[in-house]
């Protein structure tokens, strides 16, 4: 037997703020044995008069990073540790990154109820069919239309976007109001309501449910709290499909929206996953790069286009589409490129004069696998493409679309014919190599 397995493991006790009162027997037991004690301050102070003198306190505010270490030491001297966690540490909590650090072994965990739990039981409904999210962390920031995935809202917004109950832990800076102000940013006024739970089990216990979101973000919830977000009546978008005059475009049409069944046969070349990055270049009114975000609802789409009102077309297509995971910026590409993830799918609607650098940037970024598809109307552009492809020695096919569309003709119906589209396909697998491009930025 080594000695990591003849020390004791190290307790990860849940406790509420009921305090020692709410505590089993045998978490007291625990706790009265321990000759370490590490928590966050305001939990030590719940259970500090009941502890024995012997007792060490050691408060973890600001030293999170150096709690493995303490145990460490602490079993390795032969004494007995706990550590405090709110509710259950397993959910949101900091079992899964301590046993991460020392290991399953080195330690036993004792929930508490969550406080999930008890905020439901506030609640008065189920929550067997909520995702589980947070945004108890460093201050985010007010969230804005486009906001990237860097963003510390972004994974929340993102499981209120593909969960209709959505129950989170706040924080001291991201508020149920900072929250409530990023929902009517999104889009989610009409749709979205509020429920918080405040100061579970203390005396200052208030219960708040089905806020409108106008009036959470005017209000001071006291901390700690648990909000559940319910959308109801939502509108429903297809994913992709949508009729081309259901886009805020320019008027008159100057053919700057990708046609319906160009489109399809555009995200279909892409060959999207649901966690791909898609950059969408020269987007217009946004249709293929806002479709995209729809069908790659776990990745993310970067946009950037050229024509202020276009880009702002854009964005409000993608607020009225309640659409989050994308994010456009008004510029010549391929200005802005060198500041995006690399892609797994590009898309090149509009060039600037700029084909052939897009091009060679677009197949240097793209991952292995990736696939770059473009659009073009004019033989020149077309002939400018595979002649570039060509001697990048990148595998390409090439599709002439040509759609009929119905339209009346007194009583009856003719098929007035679309402009023909070539839809031009790149394929960067892992035999090409194309050589390194310097960007302008």
């Amino acid at each position: 037997m080594n000695s990591s397995e003849s020390q004791a493991p190290c307790l990860l006790l849940g406790i509420l703020d009921d305090g020692w009162g709410g505590l089993g027997d045998r978490a007291r037991a625990h706790l009265l044995a321990a000759d370490l004690v590490i928590g966050a301050a305001r939990t030590l102070e719940l259970v500090r008069d009941k502890l024995p003198p012997a007792a060490q306190l050691r408060a973890m505010d600001g030293q999170l990073g150096q709690v493995p270490a303490w145990i460490s030491a602490a079993r390795a001297a032969g004494q007995r540790v706990v550590a405090l966690a709110t509710g259950d540490p397993l959910c949101h909590g900091i079992a899964s990154w301590l046993t991460g650090k020392l290991g399953p072994e080195a330690c036993l965990i004792e929930p508490a109820a969550s406080t999930l739990q008890l905020a439901f039981a506030r609640f008065k409904t189920p929550w067997q069919d909520v995702r589980i999210a947070t945004c108890h962390s460093a201050d985010a920031g007010e969230w804005f239309l486009g906001a990237p995935p860097t963003h510390g809202l972004y994974k929340l917004m993102r499981s209120i976007a593909h969960a209709p109950r959505v129950a989170l832990f706040t924080g001291p800076e991201n508020t149920p109001a900072r929250l409530a102000r990023a929902l009517l940013t999104a889009g989610y006024g009409a749709t979205a309501r509020l429920s918080v739970a405040c100061c579970l089990l203390l005396p200052e216990e208030k219960i708040y449910t089905g806020l409108a979101l106008e009036t959470a973000a005017r209000m001071d919830f006291p901390q700690p709290n648990v909000v559940l977000v319910e959308r109801e009546n939502a509108p429903r978008h297809p994913l992709f499909g949508l009729e081309d005059a259901e886009y805020i475009q320019r008027s008159p049409e100057k053919g700057l929206i990708t046609k319906q069944e160009v489109r399809a046969l555009s995200l279909a070349k892409l060959r999207l996953r649901p966690d791909s990055v898609v950059w969408d270049i020269g987007a217009g009114a946004g249709s293929v790069g806002l479709e995209a975000a729809q069908l790659a609802s776990f990745g993310h789409v970067w946009a950037i286009e050229k024509n202020a009102g276009d880009a702002a077309n854009a964005r409000a297509n993608a607020l009225r589409l309640q659409i989050g995971n994308y994010s456009l910026v008004e510029g010549k590409a391929p200005q802005h490129l060198h500041a995006w993830p690399d892609p797994d799918a590009v898309f090149i609607g509009g060039s600037g004069g700029e084909l052939t650098q897009l091009i060679a940037l677009a197949l240097q970024r793209l991952r292995t696998d990736g696939r770059l598809v473009m659009n073009f109307v004019t033989l020149e552009n077309l002939a400018t493409a595979t002649a570039t492809l060509q001697q990048l020695g990148v595998p390409w096919d090439v599709v002439q679309l040509q759609a009929s569309r119905s339209q009346p003709l007194l009583d009856m119906h003719r098929l007035a014919a679309q402009n023909p589209v070539w839809v031009l396909t790149a394929h960067k697998t892992t035999s090409a190599t194309p050589p390194q491009h310097e960007e302008n930025t």
